[in-house]
């Protein structure tokens, strides 16, 4: 019994196969931490000048910075 080729006969077919996209599966929303107020590790650019701000005071800097951002949260209005 004969085996059919292990490539395709056709050169269009193999180039089409060869370059045919590749769909990725869309990555599954991201759930919310199960316990509230758990900080989450990130990474943010921001100005020297603003974080020689928050470090000049000494170790803690992250914290104060995290403060901020909440009292800037708590003061927008909800619409």
């Amino acid at each position: 019994m004969a085996t059919p080729p292990r490539r395709p006969t056709n050169p269009m077919a193999a180039a089409e196969a060869a370059f045919k996209p590749v769909k990725k599966p869309a990555a599954p929303p991201r759930e919310p931490s199960a316990a509230p107020n758990v900080r989450e590790l990130v990474s943010i650019r921001i100005d020297r000048a603003v974080l020689d701000y928050f470090q000049e005071d000494g170790p803690g800097w992250q914290d104060r910075i995290n403060d901020a951002l909440r009292k800037l949260v708590a003061a927008k209005p909800q619409v």
